[in-house]
């Protein structure tokens, strides 16, 4: 059978990405479904892989782990879904018969895949390209109200969501700082605003992000390289945060979170991607009973979430948009990801 081709990002080595011809998916298996891809958020993960900051990558290889589309061919034993649907695509898919997947914690999978992503699992196609290969249970209906662009954030919203709410218990009144306000930092502060948050005060060394986490709802924005951050945030919360999220990567954001902390501190630890190491005093720790929670990933629980969060209007991914590239411009897209002064990019297929 000749296969239909299709465009397709390509990493062939990190720093080589190639806008190539590749064979079009097509469905093969029980649960299968090819999604045409409409939109794919472009992930700090995602220009990490490119750029070789993460080394845990197979070649050849098509990033985008994103996406959100319409489904054009189902495979045997999908009934929820059909041809025409429009779809939000959760980039993991889980077997569902596992300890982890039978007790809710769909994200440590022994038997997980990921499309687009990278890392020990098995790893499929992603979505900077015009199809995608997909499984039935890692689709969600998209609401008719909600465009693609938006629609394609899904994943990183739950990913904050599980972070903020589910690990952190976020409470209403809750003073919360958020240390890196990128695109996922942003959206851990919608998060932390729509589920009744105090004082919000955002942490970032780009004047851009500051200003842009101002006109997202924080009640204050502190840059590191103007003014001593610690300080400030104990003039703006004397007692100190309920809640900080690191959300930045560098190390310095993670000893930057352990220096603000007050009796009953939650810490959520959520950008860190090195293998650098920080320490933690004791004594303090253990007397004031900090507690610290890593959020990495998504599941089907925080997916349904986050979309809620959007249908309902509490959240409006739309907003952190700063970029929109077709795929045939894909290579632009990555020099602009590399730039402080943006938000989050889209590419549409």
């Amino acid at each position: 059978m000749i296969l239909e081709k299709m465009l397709a990002a390509v990493l062939l080595d990190f720093d080589d990405l190639r806008l190539e011809e590749v064979p079009r998916p097509v469905v093969r298996d029980f649960g299968d479904v090819v999604v045409k891809i409409n939109s794919c958020g472009f992930c700090a993960t995602d220009y990490k892989a490119i750029k070789g900051i993460r080394r845990n990558v197979n070649f050849p290889f098509i990033p985008g782990h994103e996406p959100s589309g319409v489904v054009t061919e189902v495979g045997p034993g999908v009934t929820e879904f059909k041809e025409g649907d429009a779809v939000i695509v959760q980039p993991s898919g889980f077997c569902g018969r596992c300890e982890y997947c039978r007790t809710g914690r769909h994200q440590y999978c022994e038997h997980a895949f990921t499309t687009g992503g990278d890392g020990p699992v098995d790893v499929r196609p992603g979505a900077f390209a015009e199809y995608m290969l997909t499984v039935d249970s890692s689709l969600f209906h998209k609401p008719a109200d909600l465009s693609f662009n938006a629609a394609c954030l899904t994943e990183p919203l739950s990913g904050a969501w599980k972070g903020v709410v589910q690990y952190s218990e976020i409470t209403v009144g809750d003073d919360v700082v958020v240390i890196g306000v990128g695109s996922i930092g942003l959206l851990c502060m919608m998060v932390a605003k729509a589920a009744g948050a105090g004082r919000l005060i955002a942490i970032d060394a780009s004047d851009y992000a500051c200003k842009q986490a101002l006109a997202l709802g924080a009640t204050h924005a502190i840059n590191p390289r103007n003014e001593d951050a610690v300080k400030r945030v104990y003039e703006i919360i004397p007692k100190g945060p309920d809640l900080v999220v690191e959300a930045a990567g560098p190390i310095q954001a993670v000893k930057l979170m352990v220096d603000l902390r007050r009796r009953g501190t939650r810490w959520n630890v959520f950008g860190i991607t090195t293998p650098e190491k920080f320490e933690l005093e004791g004594g303090p720790t253990h007397f004031l009973e900090g507690r610290m929670d890593a959020s990495f990933g998504t599941n089907p629980l925080a997916m349904s979430k986050a979309i809620r969060l959007m249908e309902s209007g509490l959240v409006n991914t739309e907003r952190i948009i700063s970029h929109c590239f077709p795929l045939e411009k894909m290579l632009e897209a990555v020099e602009v990801m590399g730039s402080p002064d943006r938000n989050k990019i889209i590419i549409n297929p």
